[in-house]
């Protein structure tokens, strides 16, 4: 009987661990990479948490786009963002961790090379 009281308090501390990992992500994020003529490009991530479902936008010089098929596991975040390109609407894949106050994105798009990118979390 003792040994299954510690399980079920290892598995609710485990619980607990892990949506609390999660809140980390919540709230807003901001990356900088520079454009084709030099100046610098900025997005800004606004992410929300409700349990392993993970909402919000991306906003930049293209508006604000909501994303789509947002999960989160641990500090592991995956996204989807869909854009109308030449009248098709394309999707643009996301995966990514949380690092302390860094957010390391991979971004995928077609059958283009991955792009790395870090956000960095913003301070309100």
């Amino acid at each position: 009987m003792k040994i299954r009281k510690v399980l079920v308090a290892f598995a609710l501390v485990s619980i607990l661990a892990v949506a609390a990992m999660a809140a980390e992500i919540a709230g807003k994020w901001k990356s900088e990479l520079p454009a084709r003529d030099g100046t610098p490009q900025v997005t800004i991530y606004t992410f929300k948490v409700d349990g392993d479902k993970l909402t919000g936008t991306i906003s930049g010089r293209q508006s604000d786009t909501a994303i789509s098929e947002g999960k989160i596991s641990g500090d592991e975040i995956s996204f989807v963002v869909v854009r109308s390109m030449g009248g098709e609407e394309r999707k643009i894949q996301y995966k990514g961790k949380v690092v302390g106050d860094e957010l390391k994105l991979s971004i995928t798009f077609g059958d283009n090379p991955p792009r790395e990118i870090v956000a960095k979390r913003v301070k309100e």
